[in-house]
């Protein structure tokens, strides 16, 4: 197949799909070596049982239903990039503007278990972590100062992760980045042109064309996108429309925790184990507001941003978004991997 210039509907960012740069989409699972393995128990992991002295205070602490024993911790980051004693005043500096570094910065431990990769979690573990997220989400939205909260997952080290024992991270500060004002400015003039969600719109023709959708069921879509920036990007997002992860009711979480499961076990399976990010696209606004829509979005780590890409910032994928949904759906079961009820 011929390049082809696609471009995101939710942005308006363009995107370079160049198939005859890339490999077949079973190539890029390949391209990495085995993972050593990882042991149970780590003596001197600070997130393993047993090693609390090693920890920063507790903030959360999820425990097994009749048990002592806990399911998932939340923890301040012991070297944190942002700390909440500061203030969100700008001052200036000379023609520049700054504000001390305010903010939290905790990271979610997903597991007891050392070896406990997120992929291998079953439904109602992996849907304790994702409690686990909206609970420390609900409590930083209460603080006033916090007008950007961020949870987001780095898997393996091209991802950014340090440490190997499964964990996540949130991060709430008092600033909103350019480029995520920048997004929610195109959503709204999306919105006030055609009187709809663009994300809506987008997920319609997605469950409707079928063509990158990789799992559906009652409650999200999981498709590669139309003008995917990296290989095998996948978005997994809630069908019915809603503005705030703030929002989501317990058996919207089990849903996405299904969905979850079945994705990340499939990029751990056909791509061995890729890094990846993902980081939840939320908007930390009032349930009725109609042009912002909440999403995860899950990035492999295969390929490395390059010169054009820098200077153009237009990102250039060589996998075709169609050829992957293909690959991660076979062998799947049904079509599309749905699984509706």
């Amino acid at each position: 197949m011929s390049s082809e210039i696609r471009q995101n509907k939710a942005t308006k960012e363009w995107v370079i799909i160049s198939p005859s740069r890339g490999k077949r989409p079973h190539d890029f699972g390949q391209r990495k070596a085995e993972r050593q393995p990882v042991p149970r128990y780590q003596a001197d992991c600070p997130f393993c049982p047993g090693n609390e002295e090693r920890l920063t205070p507790i903030l959360y602490q999820a425990s097994v239903p009749g048990s002592d024993s806990w399911q998932t911790r939340v923890v301040p980051n012991k070297f944190p990039a942002l700390t909440p004693d500061n203030s969100v005043e700008r001052y200036g500096v000379g023609p520049y503007v700054a504000l001390p570094g305010y903010g939290q910065h905790e990271v979610v431990i997903e597991s007891p278990r050392h070896d406990q990769e997120l992929a291998g979690l079953g439904q109602a573990q992996l849907q304790t972590v994702i409690n686990t997220y909206h609970q420390r989400y609900l409590a930083l939205c209460a603080e006033p100062k916090n007008t950007l909260i961020l949870i987001f997952r780095n898997h393996g080290p091209r991802a950014g992760a340090s440490l190997l024992h499964p964990h996540s991270q949130v991060i709430s500060t008092g600033i909103i980045p350019r480029h995520l004002r920048w997004r929610e400015e195109e959503a709204e003039r999306y919105y006030d042109e055609w009187g709809h969600c663009v994300f809506c719109d987008i997920l319609a023709f997605e469950a409707a064309d079928r063509q990158r959708v990789v799992l559906e069921n009652e409650s999200y879509l999981a498709f590669v996108p139309f003008a995917a920036e990296v290989p095998f990007e996948l978005w997994i997002m809630p069908k019915r429309h809603q503005s705030d992860f703030a929002h989501t009711s317990n058996e919207e979480r089990g849903a996405l925790a299904q969905a979850m499961q079945s994705v990340l076990g499939r990029l751990h399976t056909k791509l061995n184990d890729p890094d990846y990010n993902y980081v939840f696209t939320t908007y930390n606004r009032p349930a009725s507001e109609p042009h912002v829509h909440w999403y995860l979005r899950i990035r492999p780590r295969l390929v490395t941003r390059a010169g054009f890409e820098i200077g153009s910032g237009i990102r250039v994928n060589p996998s075709l978004p169609e050829a992957d949904a293909a690959f991660l759906n076979d062998g799947e079961r049904g079509v599309a991997a749905s699984t509706k009820a």
